[in-house]
Parts: C-alpha cells; structure tokens; sequence
C-alpha cells in the first residue's frame, strides 16, 4: 500500500469521572488491571521496565470473539500483545504504543487523557493510527479497494464502540472503588 493508501484511524470518547485526575490515572495507567474494564483486554503483566513507566513494555492477553467483523480475517480467540509505553504524566497523560512482531514500536498509539473538572475529572479515551500495522496490512493484503473500505468503516465503529464500553466500565471501577474506601 502506498502512502496515500495507508489507512488513518483516530477515534476518542470522554466521559466525567468523580473522582481526582491522580486518582484516574492510578487506575487507568495500571494496565495489569485492564481485564476489569477492557472489551478485548483480558489484562496481562509488565516484562521490562518499572510498571507505568515510559520504555516499560506490557505483554496483554486478549480474545475477541468470532462475531467481530466477522466477514474479515482478523485475529480471533485469545492472543498476546506487547505494548510500549509513550508517555506517562501522573494525573495528566497514559499512552501506549503497539509493538510489531519484531518488537518495534508502530504507529498504533492508545491512550487516556484527563483533566480536572470541577470536583470530578474529564476521561478521554482515544487511539490513533498513522500508518498502516503490521497486523492491519496482513488483514487487508487480499482485500480490494471496496473491501478495505468497509473493513476501515466498520473497524473503526468497532474501535469507537471498544473506547465508549472502556470507559463506562472504568467509570465504574473507580467510583465504586472510591465509595468502598471513603474517599
């Protein structure tokens, strides 16, 4: 595929969170815990670096179920992902990158912002995609131009349906974990 072919996928959703931007962060940057809220995520560990911190690289163990595009040859069942964090500010910023089978970082970022709003927090889930990875192009490498634009239109609708279901569940995690200890 050339440049001008490479697919771009830039999704976001947000939601209020009562809870501290400090508390938000502790949650959403400990990946370990991403099978508590995650649609695909069934959560997994941390094999290099100190957890959450920007070069640390988390192996997740995740399963998508057979109705999921299910026309198209995406991986599903379980598999095993490694990720790479990119950016890590406490109470501000968690990001990271999706390694390729080398090991190298692609243009695959996921991420949560937060910001203080009032007495709660603004959440924002969003992912981005600059170029074309290397499971995105064995996907699409039989495909014609007619089938890759439906398989972009309807991963995408996936891609933002995953961010949304992300963050009512971790909404949820933290408010009820919040209530349990009286915060």
């Amino acid at each position: 595929m050339s440049g001008t072919q490479t697919p771009l996928f830039r999704s976001r959703a947000q939601i209020h969170v009562s809870a501290a931007p400090a508390e938000v962060y502790a949650v959403v940057s400990d990946l370990a815990r991403s099978g508590e809220w995650s649609p695909e995520c069934l959560g997994g560990e941390w094999t290099t670096g100190a957890p959450g911190a920007v070069g640390s690289v988390f192996r997740g163990e995740n399963e998508r179920s057979e109705d999921v595009v299910s026309w198209a040859p995406v991986v599903r069942g379980k598999w095993t992902t490694f990720a790479e964090v990119v950016a890590a500010e406490p109470g501000r910023t968690f990001q990271w990158a999706m390694h390729n089978s080398s090991g190298e970082k692609q243009d695959s970022v996921w991420g949560f912002s937060i910001e203080p709003d009032g007495k709660e927090s603004l959440l924002v889930h969003h992912f981005r995609m600059g170029s074309a990875t290397e499971g995105i192009r064995g996907i699409t490498a039989e495909m014609d131009e007619e089938q890759k634009q439906q398989f972009f239109a309807e991963w995408g609708e996936k891609v933002a349906g995953d961010l949304a279901a992300t963050l009512e569940r971790i909404k949820v995690v933290i408010e009820t974990e919040l209530r349990a200890t009286g915060s």
